[in-house]
């Protein structure tokens, strides 16, 4: 990442497994809003994905496919996550990230649903729903940050 206002993250999957666990570190800020406000704000299909933790259709979202700079924040709160350096090709059907943008933009959840072990990822910050981290993505972090379009909001 080459803007020195972005303050990488160096987490690798042993702290990402400590952090769901044990915990997560405090956000800079936080962000409440009632059922009504978070529906009133959001498209019915961001807030099932942000505030429900559903999933988006593999494939559905032309971010996949996009690679120019810029920044990924998150729908509900404005938080920066990801910066475009960090975005890989998976193959998955979901835009993919190797890094967040700073060390407590995600916070990390374990997550036992559909009969197996996941490690989920929410903003830390308004904790929308924003998809899952994985174990086999690229050097140097070896992390795959597999997320929901629907969460993210590109900025240039």
């Amino acid at each position: 990442m080459n803007d020195p206002s972005i303050r990488e993250s160096n987490i690798d999957w042993a702290e990402v497994t400590r952090r769901a666990s044990q915990g997560n570190p405090a956000p800079s800020r936080t962000v409440e809003k009632s059922d009504a406000d978070w529906r009133a704000q959001l498209s019915s299909e961001q807030y099932m994905v942000t505030r429900q933790a559903a999933t988006e259709r593999p494939f559905s979202s032309a971010m996949c496919h996009k690679f120019e700079p810029g920044r990924y924040h998150c729908v509900c709160c404005g938080e920066l996550l990801f910066d475009a350096a960090s975005k890989f090709e998976s193959g998955t059907g979901w835009p993919s990230f190797g890094q967040p943008a700073s060390d407590a933009a995600i916070a990390y959840v374990a997550d036992d649903s559909h009969g197996m072990r996941r490690i989920e990822t929410v903003c830390n910050v308004c904790k929308a729903h924003l998809g899952h981290v994985f174990p086999d993505g690229p050097a140097p972090s070896g992390l795959r940050y597999c997320m929901n379009a629907l969460a993210l909001d590109k900025k240039a």
